[in-house]
């Protein structure tokens, strides 16, 4: 079989993610995972359109009209709302920035597609917990299991700590301080770090854990992870808390009347108060 030489988009590509976004701009890794995702449904909607091996696309295969033909399939074909549309538009509008740079022959082609704008999109009010449907969220997960420890001791840091779901999943064991002062180095949005006190009882559920799992707490591995041993991701946590309300709707019911998100937590987290159901032992509360 003839070995496929790499298109000039191929090779942008690279260059975009390999060395322009991580080493020059210095972007996240949350970032690059954002952008990386949102052209690869690009190029696989182009490949699908026209009919084409993914593997030989290159930059005539990607119009202004082409965009915009992909814009309306995110919108309509994957019911995506107005604010996911304009992440996977800016991902496409970083990188044809990128490429108007490095090949100044394409500029018009670039230019076009950066004309094309953001679509204005309409904020939702983020719901919150109450204290008694946080007890009855907790009480919903079956501590019997290893699973079960994992995804209690995962709500519980959220919920004494507001962090964002990406920034839970990054903690290490290296980023705890389990003695006295107690606190979690996060890692947040452009990489800024805080320090955010922990309840003795977090603290103690993250120890706990460390016992279990046999893990070295100066380990730089993530410390949530799946059943086969990979990082948790952010769709994992947005699953686990899905999950463990529609359990907890039996015992509470206006959990039924919310639309929550990861991001309910962060509301909860202001008032930093323990639940009186958070417990450190073994046995479910």
């Amino acid at each position: 079989m003839k070995k496929l030489s790499p298109t000039p988009l191929a090779s942008a590509l690279h260059e975009f993610f390999g060395e322009y976004l991580p080493q020059l701009r210095g972007m996240s890794p949350h970032t690059l995972h954002s952008y990386r995702d949102g052209l690869k449904l690009l190029l696989r909607f182009v490949s699908t359109k026209g009919r084409q091996d993914p593997a030989r696309l290159d930059f005539d295969d990607i119009g202004v009209q082409d965009v915009l033909s992909f814009l309306q399939h995110l919108e309509i074909d994957r019911h995506n709302v107005a604010a996911t549309r304009n992440v996977r538009l800016a991902g496409i509008h970083s990188f044809f920035r990128f490429l108007a740079g490095r090949h100044p022959e394409r500029l018009e082609q670039c230019q076009q597609i950066l004309s094309i704008p953001f679509k204005r999109a309409q904020t939702r009010a983020v719901e919150y917990l109450e204290f008694a449907e946080i007890e009855a969220v907790l009480a919903a997960i079956d501590r019997s299991k290893p699973d079960g420890r994992r995804d209690y001791a995962l709500l519980v840091t959220m919920f004494n700590t507001g962090t964002r779901a990406q920034e839970v999943i990054s903690v290490r064991p290296c980023d705890l301080q389990l003695q006295k002062p107690q606190h979690v180095r996060l890692f947040g949005k452009g990489r800024k770090e805080r320090l955010i006190p922990l309840w003795p009882e977090t603290a103690a559920l993250h120890g706990m854990l460390l016992v279990e799992r046999k893990v070295e707490p100066t380990s730089r591995e993530p410390l949530f992870r799946n059943h086969r041993g990979e990082p948790l991701t952010r769709f994992g946590v947005r699953y686990l808390l899905s999950k463990y309300c529609a359990r907890a709707k039996v015992g509470s019911p206006t959990l039924a009347k919310k639309r929550l998100h990861p991001h309910s937590m962060r509301h909860y987290a202001e008032f930093q108060t323990m639940p009186s159901k958070v417990s450190a032992n073994g046995q479910r509360p």
